[in-house]
C-alpha cells in the first residue's frame, strides 16, 4: 500500500500498486466502492498484466482517508487524483474507471491533460441526474440534505444497497459519500458528456448490453468514442463479466497502436 497527502490537513490518498512497464495504468472506482476490490481480478489478468498499474482509493472511499472538511466536488477529486499522479511521477497514464469514477476521470483529462494519455470508462455518468428519494445509487443519496444522511438516511441508503455495495460503501465516510453522490448528480459545467466530446485521446465507453440503446451514442462516435456493450452483465461490469470486460479494455487500450 502507498499513499500521497492530498490536502493541506495532510489527509492521503491510498493505492494498491502493481509493478510492471510504463505507460502506467491507473483504475478509478465508482461511488461508494474501492479500486482493489473491484479491479484487481481484471488488473492481474494475462491480457491486461505487465503495466505499472495504481488501483487508487479516492478521497473518502476505501483506504484513503475521510476528511469532513473536503468538499468532494467532481473538481476536487480530480485534483487531488492529480496531486496523487504527479508526486509518483505518472504521466500520460491509460485511466479505466467506473462510474463516478469515470466522470471524475474526465475532468481530470479535462483539467490535467498531460497526465491521461487514454480513458477506458466502465458505465460512467456523463449527466446530471435529478435527486429520487428511495431510489438506488447516487440519485437517492443526494436526495438527502446532508443533515438528513448523518442523522439516519445513510441507514435507508444501507438497506437499500445490498451486502454486496454495502460491503465497500460502509469504509467510505458519511459526509464523502453524500456529498461525492450530491456533487455527481449536479455534474460539472460544462458536463462531463461535452468535456468528453472535445478530448482529443482515444476514449472507449463500455456498457451493459442489457440497457439497449446508449443516449446521445450517435454524437459520441463522431466524436472518435468507441462505444462498445458487453453482453451478460450490469453495472459493475468487471465483476460480472469479467473475462467480456478484460477483452473490451485490452482492445480498447491497443487499438491506436494497431491503426
Amino acid at each position: 500500500m502507498r499513499s500521497v497527502a492530498v490536502t493541506p490537513g495532510g489527509d492521503r490518498i491510498r493505492w494498491v500498486e502493481l509493478p510492471g512497464q510504463e505507460p502506467p495504468r491507473v483504475y478509478v472506482h465508482g461511488l461508494g466502492a474501492t479500486s482493489p476490490a473491484y479491479f484487481t481480478e481484471v488488473a492481474v489478468h494475462p491480457l491486461l498484466a505487465g503495466r505499472r498499474s495504481l488501483l487508487i482509493d479516492l478521497l473518502g472511499h476505501g483506504i484513503s482517508d475521510r476528511p469532513t472538511d473536503f468538499d468532494y466536488t467532481l473538481e476536487s477529486h480530480a485534483d487531488a487524483l492529480a496531486t496523487v499522479l504527479t508526486s509518483t511521477g505518472v504521466r500520460c497514464a491509460e485511466l479505466i474507471a467506473h462510474s463516478m469514477g469515470g466522470s471524475v476521470a474526465i475532468v481530470l483529462a479535462a483539467r490535467h491533460p498531460h497526465l491521461v494519455s487514454r480513458l477506458v470508462l466502465v458505465d460512467a455518468n456523463l449527466d446530471p441526474i435529478p435527486p429520487t428519494p428511495a431510489s438506488a445509487g447516487s440519485s437517492g443519496i443526494a436526495s438527502y440534505s446532508e443533515q438528513e444522511f448523518l442523522a439516519g438516511g445513510w441507514e435507508e441508503v444501507r438497506d437499500r444497497a445490498g451486502a454486496h455495495w454495502w460491503s465497500t460503501m460502509r469504509l467510505a465516510g458519511r459526509e464523502a459519500l453524500h456529498r461525492s453522490a450530491v456533487h455527481l448528480t449536479r455534474g460539472t459545467v460544462p458536463t462531463m458528456r461535452e468535456l468528453l466530446l472535445d478530448l482529443k485521446i482515444p476514449r472507449t465507453y463500455l456498457l451493459p448490453e442489457a440497457d439497449g440503446p446508449f443516449p446521445g451514442m450517435d454524437a459520441l462516435t463522431e466524436a472518435g468514442v468507441s462505444v462498445v456493450a458487453i453482453p451478460d452483465c450490469g453495472h459493475n461490469i468487471m465483476l460480472d463479466n469479467p473475462e467480456a470486460f478484460v477483452s473490451a479494455t485490452a482492445a480498447a487500450l491497443t487499438k491506436r497502436e494497431q491503426d
